[in-house]
């Protein structure tokens, strides 16, 4: 399935399709209702958010359907955040995510970042450490006060030439 996505940059007009497609990712894990009406508001994007200042935003498509996107914002000269990724549920799996945190990596290299940070769900420990994160401690929840979220770092090397 790979060989099939295509990735570009969020147009106007898609942060509801977004934030929509990320509650659908993050309820996948079996989240309650009560859960996901808490997360709600982080996980919107808002149209100024897709297209603010040292940020940006990739969309995954599978046959010209939005599957999966990632946002990245940059901290400081050598330092980024994931601040999102998320797959559609009916996707994860088949590599989208994969994809995806390869193109924020590259993307970040090529924008100068030597570090990305990422505040990942406890579900998605695997697929961080497995694209090569270290978990270098917790932050807590922006959603849920009290609830601690494993924080990793990526050091990224230099982007590779062919």
């Amino acid at each position: 399935m790979r060989e099939t996505i295509t990735l570009r940059s969020a147009q106007a007009g898609e942060s509801g399709l977004l934030s929509e497609l990320a509650c659908r990712s993050k309820a996948y894990w079996g989240y309650s209702r009560e859960f996901m009406e808490a997360c709600r508001k982080e996980l919107s994007e808002s149209e100024s958010g897709l297209f603010g200042p040292s940020r940006y935003c990739t969309v995954a498509e599978f046959n010209g359907t939005v599957v999966g996107y990632y946002a990245l914002q940059s901290l400081a000269p050598d330092e980024c955040e994931l601040e999102a990724l998320f797959v559609e549920p009916r996707h994860i799996g088949q590599g989208i995510g994969r994809a995806l945190i390869e193109h924020a990596k590259s993307r970040a290299r090529r924008n100068g970042a030597r570090f990305m940070v990422i505040q990942a769900d406890p579900n998605a420990v695997k697929f961080y450490l497995a694209a090569g994160g270290v978990q270098v401690g917790e932050r807590e929840s922006g959603s849920i006060p009290g609830r601690y979220l494993p924080e990793f770092e990526i050091v990224l090397g230099a982007e590779k030439t062919a």
